[in-house]
């Protein structure tokens, strides 16, 4: 057989070994706001955002996983948050002394289904297979009481 040199091989070509830059010393800024930036700084972006992007920044990388899960601050801000529908819930969970990011964490979801129900999301629902699929919790007895007369008061 003849060797075509028009015809590299592919494995040569991804384990051939780039030539050495031969350039001075060559920093990269920082591909990370949040590298270059105080953290102070840093806590202000993050809490530009909702709850769910938060907890999803927070897994990006260790440093930001660092700077969020550290920060009372924005654990706080999304609390208050979740505070205005679930108010006896956060305050009793505050009042235990649970953290700011544990009280949100265990009434995130039971305020987006009490705010669903509150708005009159379900009003409407003339089946239990129209809500197949929804997240569901547990409600007490109170939070009931509100739902119910927010209903009777549509």
């Amino acid at each position: 057989m003849q060797h075509d040199p028009m015809r590299t091989s592919h494995t040569f070509l991804i384990c051939e070994e780039r030539p050495a830059m031969k350039s001075k010393a060559v920093t990269m800024p920082p591909q990370d706001f949040a590298e270059s930036l105080p953290t102070e700084m840093s806590v202000k972006i993050f809490g530009e955002l909702d709850t769910e992007s938060l907890c999803s920044a927070s897994q990006t990388c260790k440093l930001w996983h660092h700077i969020i899960e550290e920060s009372e601050q924005l654990w706080r801000r999304q609390c208050l948050q979740v505070r205005a529908v679930c108010q006896r819930e956060v305050d009793s969970d505050r009042r235990d002394g649970l953290s700011w990011k544990v009280t949100l964490v265990r009434n995130y979801t039971r305020s987006c289904v009490k705010r669903d129900w509150l708005t009159g999301r379900y009003s409407q629902v003339r089946s239990a297979e129209e809500l197949r699929g929804r997240t569901m919790t547990p409600l007490d007895a109170e939070t009931w009481g509100e739902i119910l007369q927010a209903e009777l008061d549509r």
